[in-house]
């Protein structure tokens, strides 16, 4: 079905901010220094635990700084531009990001949420576009517009969270398609658009985020990135994120994955396997994924 589409303001959103830049952002909007910090747990709290879009529901922050916060910031998710259900509780939403810079158009990504009996996985979007032309990837044959932001890679899972009924008190879809439990969302993948090891740092903050276990506190171990094998960020994703890692490998010959994914040939089968085993904190309990078109 197609959502009626809401207005996407200007102001910058707090969303996608880590805890000491969302520090820093409330200082520069005038909340005292010695105050910083305990501010930022209440925002903290009302954003990735409650899930409020509304600086209005924080009813334990002053009134004063509610107006302040809603003068000068936003808690804006991306616009949905359309959402398709399917019998299964598969859900595709395709969603709309604010202009950057010269942009002649607002850009849009996919965000794809997968419901099973005991797990239910969001697929997220890393850019938009991509530079790497996989054969058999669709946002292959589009070109690279620009990364994600942490706002805008975070805003997917909280915009799956709203349309879920993901948050405390919140209402499931009345389909009945979603996992009972606690939670619909349980594991998140970065498998959208992109290559996310080309959009290191963005990626690597948003998912600091997603894993703060004092907000969306998704285990690292429910986290997983897939990379076409951009071999020399590997081992440092491991040591700054620490998450679950993918390998889109589609080929064991270095001739067909040249052709299918033509990032090997800058970084063969070979480099890609050492970087593999060599991934920090791999173990029995924490393996690496290949993942095979067939």
């Amino acid at each position: 079905m197609t959502i009626e589409p809401t207005t996407i303001t200007v102001k910058p959103t707090l969303i996608g901010l880590t805890r000491a830049r969302l520090r820093d952002a409330l200082i520069a909007a005038g909340v005292p220094e010695k105050q910083a910090k305990m501010r930022v747990q209440q925002l903290w709290g009302w954003l990735y635990v409650q899930g409020v879009s509304d600086f209005a529901a924080m009813t334990d922050v002053s009134k004063t700084l509610r107006a302040e916060l809603e003068r000068q910031f936003s808690l804006v998710r991306p616009e949905i531009v359309t959402e398709q259900v399917s019998s299964d509780g598969t859900r595709k939403w395709l969603m709309r990001l604010p202009v950057i810079g010269r942009e002649a158009r607002p850009p849009e990504v996919e965000c794809v949420y997968i419901p099973e009996a005991d797990r239910g996985t969001l697929c997220i979007s890393s850019q938009v576009g991509c530079t790497l032309n996989c054969t058999f990837c669709h946002t292959g044959t589009q070109k690279l517009v620009r990364n994600l932001t942490p706002q805008e890679i975070v805003g997917q899972v909280m915009l799956a969270r709203d349309r879920l009924g993901d948050w405390p008190g919140r209402e499931k879809p009345a389909d009945g398609l979603i996992p009972t439990g606690d939670r619909a969302i349980t594991n998140v993948v970065l498998m959208g658009m992109g290559e996310p090891l080309y959009n290191f740092d963005n990626v690597r903050d948003a998912m600091e985020i997603a894993a703060d276990g004092e907000g969306l506190s998704l285990s690292k171990r429910r986290i997983t990135l897939s990379t076409s094998g951009v071999v020399p960020e590997i081992p440092r994703w491991g040591e700054e994120a620490g998450t679950m890692l993918a390998i889109s490998l589609h080929a064991v010959r270095d001739e067909l994955r040249d052709s299918l994914v033509p990032l090997n040939k800058k970084y063969p089968i070979a480099e890609l396997l050492d970087a593999c085993r060599n991934y920090p904190g791999l173990s029995n309990a924490r393996r690496i994924t290949f993942e095979y078109v067939m």
